[in-house]
C-alpha cells in the first residue's frame, strides 16, 4: 500500500494542480473500488497477487485524499471552508468505524472474511458516479482571489521547494503523521487489547477459533463513528470561537486537543484491567479530542499554501502521514508486544500487559504531535501573510485581462 501511495501521491498532486480535478478524483475512486472487489476473489494459491492488489488500493486513496480538499478550498473560504472541510474529514473516522462494523458483520454473516472486501466497493462506485455527475469544478483560487484570476503557474520543482521552506506546512504535516500513527495502531490492536482484558477479568474465554467474536470490533467501530462526528463538529465550532480571540486559533486548538487526548489515551491502559466500561469511556474522550484536528489541519494548509500548489501540498502531507504514521505503527506495536511477550508466552495476564505496554508508545507520539502543532502556531501568521502576498502577485485583476 505505502509503495503504491508513494508513487501515486506526487503524480496526483501534480495532476490535481493542473487538470480537471473531479475527473481525476472519480477515476481514482473507480480504480480503488474495482481493485478492492477483484482482490476478494483471489485464491490463496495466488497470495502474491492478493498482496499486489491490496497495494494498488493506495493509488485510489492518493487520488481522492490529494484532490478533494482542494476542490472544497476553492468553493468556500474562512469559517465556511472550515465547516465544509469538517464535513468532508468526518469521512475519515466515520468510514473507519463503519468499516469495522460492516466488515465484521459481513465476515460473521458469510463465515468468510472475503465478504468484508465486497461491501465497500459498492459505496465507492456510487460515490465516484455522484462526484462525476454533480460536483462542480471551480477555478483554482476562485474563493481566495476576490474576482481576479491566476495568470502564471509555478513549476513542480518550485512548488516542492516552497513547501519545504513553509514551516507551518512542515510542522503541521509532522503533527498529522502523529495522529495517523495513533489511529492506525488503535484500529489494529485496541479491540484485541480489550478482548484480552476481559480474559484477565475472567468475564470471557480466550478465543482459540479461526473466527472469533467481533463484539469488541463492533463496539470500537461504533465509538469511532460517534467520536469522529463529535470531534469534527466540536473542532469546527471551537476554532470559529477561538478565532475571535486569536489569529493563531487553528494550530493552538489542534495542540491543546492533542495534549488532552494523550492524557485519556494513557488512562485506557490504567483502567482496562479493572473496568472495560471505564476503558471505553477513556477511548471515547481520547478519540474525540484526537479527531478534533482532522479538518483544522487541512484548513491550516489552505491558509499557508497558494491555490496552485495545494493538491501537491495535500498529497505530500497525506504521504507523510502514511509513511510515518499508520503504515508502520501497527507492525511496530505488534513487534514490541511480541518481544515483551516472549518472557511469559503462556500467561494470559502477560499477553494483556505486553500489548498494553506496547500501545503506551501512542500517547508519547500524540504528545510529540501536540508539540509540532505548537511549533506551527509560532510561524502560522508569517506563512499565511507570505501566501497572501504571493497569491496577489500571481493574480491578474479582471480589468487587465485582454479579451
Amino acid at each position: 500500500f505505502i509503495c503504491s501511495f508513494m508513487v501515486a501521491a506526487p503524480i496526483f498532486g501534480y495532476l490535481g494542480d493542473r487538470f480537471n480535478r473531479k475527473v481525476i478524483l472519480s477515476c481514482g475512486i473507480f480504480f480503488w473500488s474495482i481493485v478492492t472487489l477483484s482482490s476478494s476473489f483471489i485464491s490463496k494459491e495466488y497470495y502474491w497477487l492478493f498482496v499486489l492488489s491490496r497495494g494498488l488500493v493506495g493509488i485510489g486513496e492518493s487520488s481522492y485524499s490529494s484532490i478533494s480538499p482542494t476542490i472544497i478550498g476553492d468553493l468556500f473560504t474562512n469559517n465556511s471552508r472550515t465547516m465544509m472541510l469538517s464535513v468532508f474529514y468526518l469521512a475519515i473516522p466515520l468510514g473507519s468505524g463503519l468499516g469495522y462494523i460492516l466488515g465484521s458483520s459481513a465476515k460473521v454473516a458469510a463465515g468468510d472474511w472475503h465478504w468484508a472486501l465486497r461491501v465497500s466497493p459498492v459505496f465507492g462506485i456510487t460515490a465516484g458516479t455522484l462526484i462525476l455527475v454533480f460536483v462542480p469544478e471551480p477555478k483554482r483560487g476562485s474563493a481566495d482571489q476576490m474576482g481576479g484570476r491566476i495568470k502564471t503557474r509555478t513549476s513542480w520543482l518550485c512548488d516542492m521547494k516552497a513547501l519545504a521552506k513553509n514551516r507551518s506546512y512542515v510542522f503541521s504535516s509532522l503533527a498529522s503523521a502523529a495522529v495517523s500513527f495513533a489511529t492506525g495502531a488503535f484500529g489494529m490492536w485496541i479491540p484485541l487489547y480489550l478482548a484480552r482484558a476481559q480474559v484477565v477479568q475472567k468475564t470471557a474465554e480466550a478465543c482459540t477459533k479461526a473466527i472469533c467474536s467481533s463484539t469488541d470490533s463492533l463496539i470500537f467501530g461504533a465509538i469511532t463513528c460517534v467520536t469522529g462526528l463529535l470531534g469534527v463538529v466540536i473542532g469546527a465550532a471551537t476554532t470559529r470561537l477561538c478565532r475571535q480571540k486569536t489569529e493563531r486559533a487553528d494550530p493552538l486548538v489542534c495542540a491543546v486537543s492533542m495534549l488532552g487526548s494523550a492524557i485519556f489515551i494513557c488512562l485506557i491502559f490504567v483502567v482496562a484491567k479493572k473496568s472495560i466500561v471505564g476503558a471505553y469511556v477513556c477511548i471515547f474522550i481520547g478519540e474525540t479530542l484526537l479527531f478534533l484536528n482532522w479538518a483544522i489541519t487541512a484548513d491550516i494548509l489552505m491558509f499557508v499554501v497558494i491555490p496552485t500548489r495545494r493538491a501537491t501540498a495535500v498529497a505530500f502531507q497525506s504521504f507523510t502521514s502514511h509513511l510515518l504514521g499508520d503504515a508502520g505503527s501497527p507492525y511496530l506495536i505488534g513487534l514490541i508486544s511480541d518481544a515483551l511477550q516472549q518472557s511469559y508466552a503462556t500467561s494470559a495476564l502477560w499477553r494483556f500487559l505486553s500489548l498494553g505496554y506496547a500501545l503506551m508508545l501512542c500517547p508519547f507520539i500524540i504528545v510529540l504531535g501536540g508539540m509540532f502543532f505548537l511549533a506551527t502556531a509560532l510561524f502560522f501568521l508569517d506563512d499565511r501573510e507570505k501566501a497572501e502576498k504571493q497569491l496577489s502577485q500571481l493574480t491578474r485583476p479582471p480589468s487587465s485581462v485582454k479579451v
